[in-house]
């Protein structure tokens, strides 16, 4: 299949204003300026001059684990009965007849990080997934891709009424601390050969080896220089989730080098931990060097305005460029998955958006979504060989 005569922005080395896109079992295998595009066969799809980029990636959702209009019964995002649950796995609760998937195709949103709330103060393994198909299984691209864990309202909020900890900050930090502690125990004699499985510590094991980062809900101030703590403590990834007074504290976080997924801004500051929120706050940090991404933390937002909020962030200072790249390259590194999706080189999964223009514009529509080379969306219905004009 070839995509051709697009305004390829891919958000890698260069971008091309009238360019082709070769793909080959799911994967780019060449692209670049029309004057050198090869002798076509087969499917041959004619943009004409429409916005070319890669699939937008949501860097932090509960789409599919909170279902819109279920109700109790679609909803099982938080296991409200013990704060800490890391064995929790999100693939086995995302449904993907969730109505959310098909609004993402919609907007060009291609792929997904999807996990549990924040009610615990370790909530369970995140899952990157595709936007598209019926069997999760068949949707993952990494799983486990993260553990989350909370700090503040949240597992406060949640525990003070049953009677159990945590109900101060001071015991949020507490519990987490004792949950790793234990787990590098027990990895130590994993290590050693002197320690059968334990299903209850093996899926720590990713954390502590560094292969997946720590997924940490945190929105004030200093529930994010906690979060810092214990992760420099116990030599953690982390990524940073909200960090909506991450513009308060900016040169303590750009020391500390840990990546914000910031949001959902557009929701409103429904409790006190969000009441300095601002679209603002992705812009300042990613002035500062520290790499951001942004989220609409789907349903507090709606995934389909993804694009929407990250041009708001360039509504408030952040540039244009990188408020492409916050939906795209610099999700897909935050979510260690850069090397599939992200941006449009040769060897990466097909995972495409075309759009009328700049998706960040309100008025901008999307012609056509791709993922793994085949058209799931078009504007025009049927296999996308309807007239693609802007």
């Amino acid at each position: 299949m070839y995509i051709v005569h697009g305004n390829i922005k891919t958000m890698a080395e260069c971008d091309f204003t009238d360019g082709y896109i070769e793909i080959r079992d799911g994967k780019i295998a060449a692209l670049g300026d029309m004057k050198n595009c090869p002798q076509t066969e087969g499917q041959v799809l004619d943009v004409q001059g429409g916005l070319v980029m890669p699939g937008i990636i949501e860097a932090h959702c509960h789409m599919g684990i909170t279902e819109e209009k279920k109700g109790m019964e679609g909803d099982d995002c938080n296991e409200n009965v013990n704060p800490i649950t890391p064995y929790l796995r999100a693939i086995d609760a995302i449904n993907p007849m969730d109505a959310a998937f098909n609004d993402a195709l919609q907007a060009g949103i291609t792929s997904a990080m999807i996990g549990p709330g924040s009610a615990n103060v370790v909530g369970g393994q995140f899952a990157f997934v595709k936007t598209h198909g019926r069997c999760i299984d068949d949707m993952i691209v990494k799983a486990p891709a993260a553990m989350k864990v909370a700090f503040g309202e949240n597992p406060k909020v949640n525990y003070s009424g049953q009677g159990v900890s945590p109900s101060t900050r001071m015991a949020t930090a507490a519990l987490l601390r004792e949950e790793l502690t234990k787990a590098q125990v027990y990895r130590e004699k994993r290590e050693k050969n002197r320690e059968e499985k334990d299903f209850r510590y093996e899926c720590w094991l990713p954390v502590l080896r560094g292969e997946i980062p720590l997924k940490a809900h945190v929105h004030r101030a200093d529930d994010i220089l906690t979060a810092v703590r214990i992760a420099k403590e116990f030599h953690l990834r982390m990524t940073l989730d909200h960090c909506s007074e991450g513009h308060l504290i900016v040169e303590e976080l750009k020391e500390a080098g840990y990546p914000a997924i910031v949001g959902p801004d557009m929701a409103s500051r429904n409790k006190i931990e969000v009441q300095n929120m601002a679209f603002k706050t992705v812009g300042l940090l990613a002035e500062n060097g520290i790499l951001t991404a942004v989220t609409t933390d789907h349903p507090v937002s709606m995934i389909q305005f993804l694009p929407i909020c990250a041009g708001l962030a360039v509504k408030a200072g952040m540039s244009p460029e990188e408020g492409l790249r916050s939906i795209t390259i610099n999700a897909a590194k935050i979510c260690g998955v850069d090397d599939r999706v992200g941006s449009l080189a040769p060897g990466k999964d097909a995972d495409i958006a075309v759009f009328t223009e700049n998706p960040m514009e309100v008025f901008a529509r999307t012609l056509y979504t791709l993922i793994d080379g085949e058209i799931v969306y078009s504007a025009a219905g049927g296999d996308g060989a309807a007239d693609a004009r802007p």
